[in-house]
């Protein structure tokens, strides 16, 4: 019996080789046009530039910051660094309203909860942590470490509630956590390396959620059942970044291999990829305008670049920062954007 196994499993294996290849063919087949095809047949008109400056310079961290979230009362965020401070700012006056000290001097991924009453961070240390954010100073005391992963957490968010908080690891799983007990309400697997990015469907059915990881593939992932319903394969080094389109109906990703591209979920397709011969640095995170016309990349060249989604062109870069580009949001009133990057400083532009 024991000589037979390996036989089996590599017979499975090889069986889902080709059904993958059969699913390719058949994907093949019904891919007739591109979004840039199609929106050039439309006749839609071009960008014209737009004037998008630095307004606010957020500094205050002493080491390169790694991500940001955006508060839900569109003017504070919240950034994390590797100086092992979590800091709550206000965009508007850039002045600093909370200090946190972390675990670990490495914290990857940060988020607002949808209330705006508190945060969440994870990092190297394995951990996902949460404090609330009170006027008085006990914010530090009262943090909670919610769960602990196998690997370092890369990225987190609260999937439309401040009871849940859904985290990326290293370990290739997404876990849904309960804030309150740090019991495990879902699990996700099938990335077979380092999840990188999560965002959460936009719109009222808060269930879905796609995943970047390391092994090159975004997938979507039902959080009622913790399986992933569609899977989008096509860049060719690891996905950073991983974004819902305003409308839901497709994603946007940023990779290591100097593209971003468009997936439809209704096309179960790649529709666009957004890239130049000139660029050959890694893009560490992307965003959608309101409308989802326009989207913006953070670079490893310390550059945002700016796409037009349907043409596929470039409209404009946007320089300033000093070194690369570690996090990217729009403000969730599309008013500004706010980047950050391992120079130190979180830019506001608007």
């Amino acid at each position: 019996v024991d000589g037979a196994a390996p036989d089996t499993v590599q017979s499975l294996q090889h069986e889902i080789e080709v059904i993958k290849a059969k699913i390719a063919q058949e994907r093949e087949k019904i891919k007739d046009k591109t979004l840039h095809q199609v929106a050039d047949l439309a006749n839609i008109l071009s960008i014209d530039q737009l004037n998008i400056k630095i307004r606010k310079s957020l500094k205050g961290h002493n080491a390169k910051v790694l991500c940001l979230d955006w508060c839900s009362d569109k003017r504070h965020l919240v950034s994390s660094s590797q100086d092992g401070k979590l800091i709550v700012w206000d965009a508007f006056t850039t002045n600093k309203e909370h200090a946190l000290t972390l675990p670990t001097t490495w914290v990857m991924g940060c988020a607002y909860s949808p209330s705006g009453t508190a945060v969440a961070c994870g990092g190297l240390d394995n951990k996902l942590t949460v404090f609330p954010l009170t006027m008085e100073d006990d914010s530090q005391s009262r943090k909670k470490v919610v769960g602990t992963h196998t690997s370092y957490t890369s990225c987190c968010l609260f999937p439309g509630s401040d009871n849940q908080v859904l985290a990326g690891s290293g370990d290739a799983t997404t876990t849904l956590w309960d804030v309150e007990s740090g019991t495990v309400l879902q699990t996700f697997h099938g990335h077979i390396s380092d999840v990188m990015s999560i965002d959460l469907a936009p719109g009222p059915n808060l269930n879905t959620f796609v995943s970047g990881a390391c092994d090159n593939v975004a997938y979507l992932w039902d959080m009622r059942t913790g399986d992933y319903v569609q899977y989008f394969e096509g860049h060719t080094s690891d996905i950073n970044s991983v974004k819902f389109h305003p409308s839901g109906d497709a994603i946007a990703t940023g990779s290591d291999d100097a593209t971003c591209r468009l997936f439809d979920l209704r096309a179960d397709a790649e529709v666009a990829c957004y890239e130049k011969e000139a660029i050959l640095f890694g893009i560490n995170a992307v965003d959608f305008s309101v409308s989802g016309r326009l989207l913006f990349a953070g670079y490893n060249d310390y550059t945002v670049n700016l796409w037009d989604t349907l043409k596929c062109e470039r409209i404009t870069v946007l320089y300033g920062h000093e070194n690369r580009v570690s996090a990217l949001k729009v403000s969730p009133d599309g008013t500004a954007i706010g980047t950050a990057s391992w120079d130190t400083t979180i830019r506001i532009w608007a």
